[in-house]
């Protein structure tokens, strides 16, 4: 064995190779805020979305109702980005293994279309909306489709592209695609400008500059790959540092006023400097969400650091951060059963109640998924 053969596999000793359970622990922590936002959105007239598509804010009740929506901010890129941080660390490890290229590439295209067949059949009707609704899973099943090409690149460049998309997506222009015929309109809606303008060709998570953040998530996978336990926990600082800067630079942004403001803020109330664009998401947006995904990715290090994994309730995010595709579907035809009669409001404080006693049901289902999982280990369980 030659010298060069001993340093990688010296190298690849010296990876750590198990889960990273800090990924799975802020996963797992936006899943449950995700579902938060749902049941109000299922169960509240108060509950507002639609920012960007929308315009300007809805008269929201009060503050209280404002931030239990904002709140929610941090899930869809948090859930976009690690799924390309987790897609790039399980294709490098495939490919390791001796998976062919080809290989690699046909699991990615499978997986985007099962994730294009459960929005058309699962999400959408749980949503109330069409089949061609162009949702969150939607979204990120062609962006895998597209990284089981992309994924070739080198990963500074695929960064360096991620960047540019993010950075520049508000100066994309798309007109030349027409918007008097329905395949043009719905192309657009895919591409950049989500709308609900005309039935039934709907759609909120365009793939640009969503395909952006997922891509920087995957430039992290890939710098992750490479290190071993100590030297990813020695990143805890600077992630958090990456973190408070990202949320400073939200409030530069939002000041300024001009680029990376979708939603301008037109004065200086709370709701006025927070209520920025999600559809399609602005820089303003994405700063201040993808900040908190560091503190939250801080968070977990921190408590691996401290032997906090075996903790129940850590455990049970944990869980739950492992299985995010099955807890997103289950959650949705959860929270929106209703009962017979006209739609049924609830309190606050019910709903509250309502999705703590849902988050222990949802817990314990992904637990047993995840045995079914490891006692099945081949079928199409593996793909959600």
């Amino acid at each position: 064995m030659d010298s060069g053969t001993v340093t990688k596999t010296e190298e690849r000793a010296k990876k750590f190779s198990g889960r990273l359970n800090f990924l799975d622990f802020a996963r797992g922590t936006i899943m449950i805020i995700m579902a938060w936002d749902h049941v109000s959105g299922f169960w509240n007239q108060y509950h507002h979305g639609g920012e960007g598509i929308l315009g300007r804010a809805p008269p929201f009740i009060n503050t209280t109702w404002f931030l239990l929506r904002f709140v929610s901010h941090y899930c869809a890129p948090t859930f976009i980005f690690l799924a390309g941080t987790v897609l790039a660390i399980s294709t490098i490890r495939r490919l390791e293994r001796g998976d062919s290229e080809w290989d690699v590439s046909l699991h990615l295209i499978k997986r985007g279309l099962v994730l294009l067949v459960l929005e058309a059949l699962l999400v959408s009707p749980a949503f109330s909306l069409p089949w061609t609704y162009f949702g969150v899973i939607a979204c990120i099943g062609v962006s895998f489709i597209i990284f089981s090409v992309a994924r070739k690149l080198p990963p500074k460049v695929i960064l360096l592209i991620s960047l540019l998309i993010v950075l520049n997506e508000p100066f994309l222009n798309i007109d030349f695609i027409p918007m008097n015929v329905d395949w043009g309109r719905y192309l657009r809606i895919i591409i950049n400008e989500p709308n609900f303008e005309r039935y039934p060709y709907f759609g909120l998570y365009p793939i640009i500059p969503w395909i952006g953040v997922m891509g920087i998530g995957w430039s992290l996978g890939s710098f992750l790959e490479s290190k071993s336990r100590e030297e990813i926990a020695s990143l805890r600082n600077k992630i958090l540092a990456m973190g408070i800067g990202s949320i400073v630079m939200f409030f530069v942004v939002r000041y300024m006023n001009g680029y990376g403001n979708l939603l301008p803020r037109v004065g200086n109330t709370l709701v006025d400097w927070l209520y920025v664009s999600k559809y399609p998401p602005s820089l303003a947006f994405l700063l201040w969400s993808l900040g908190g995904m560091c503190i939250f990715l801080t968070i977990g290090l921190l408590l691996e650091e401290r032997g906090q994994s075996e903790n129940r309730i850590v455990a049970a995010v944990l869980t739950i951060g492992r299985n995010p595709l099955f807890f997103y579907v289950t959650h949705l035809w959860l929270y929106r059963v209703r009962w017979t009669g006209p739609p049924y409001q609830l309190e606050l404080s019910t709903t509250l109640g309502f999705w703590a006693v849902g988050i222990g049901i949802l817990w314990y289902m992904c637990r047993e998924y995840e045995k079914l999982k490891r006692k099945y280990p081949k079928p199409i369980l593996q793909y959600i």
